[in-house]
């Protein structure tokens, strides 16, 4: 027996309102440059847009011109989907709150999540939208998830609830010790001054 070995997400479509409500929440309030539509293939009523998120991938919505905009919660029951994270750098991260009040949009407020800064709030028909912001880089040439098992290793070692910005900092500076070489025979932390 062998895997289907994932490399990434492909895309994500959702359900939107109307056309430009879609357009208007994802591209306007969120950024992600709106880069084709076509129908929807499976229900020729519904307009089908593409959006880049920000890293080549898309996040596709499905829209009708019969929905309008809702604010009620979608539904979270089992098997629902529960929220979608959207990544953003600190410094958009940093001005996110001023910039959902100065549209009026309700907001969790920041949230400390440890390894992570989120902000919730919902898109036009109630569906759970997150802004993410890690609070570290992983080092050159290691990605986000290598960082995230080596800062969960130490994490259970410590016998920690969850993962801290402690744990980042050991865990970034033990995949630099072995990733990355150096010329001097000891590498262990000194008293410099």
């Amino acid at each position: 027996m062998r895997k289907l070995q994932a490399q990434g997400i492909h895309h994500i479509t959702l359900m939107g309102a109307d056309r430009q409500t879609s357009i208007d929440f994802w591209e306007g309030l969120l950024g992600m440059p709106f880069i084709f539509e076509q129908p929807n293939l499976d229900r020729a009523s519904e307009s089908h847009l593409y959006f880049d998120p920000g890293d080549g991938r898309l996040i596709t919505i499905f829209t009708s011109e019969d929905r309008k905009a809702d604010p009620a919660r979608t539904s979270t029951e089992p098997g629902a989907v529960h929220h979608l994270a959207i990544n953003v750098s600190k410094a958009t991260f940093s001005q996110a709150v001023e910039r959902l009040d100065e549209r009026g949009i309700k907001h969790s407020g920041v949230k400390d999540r440890g390894f992570m800064d989120s902000i919730y709030f919902k898109d036009p028909l109630g569906f759970l939208i997150e802004l993410a912001a890690y609070r570290f880089e992983p080092p050159a040439g290691v990605s986000y998830a290598e960082v995230f098992v080596e800062a969960h290793k130490i994490r259970v070692e410590r016998g920690d609830y969850n993962i801290a910005e402690i744990h980042l900092a050991d865990a970034i500076e033990a995949i630099v010790e072995r990733t990355q070489r150096s010329l001097s025979d000891d590498r262990t932390p000194k008293k410099a001054y």
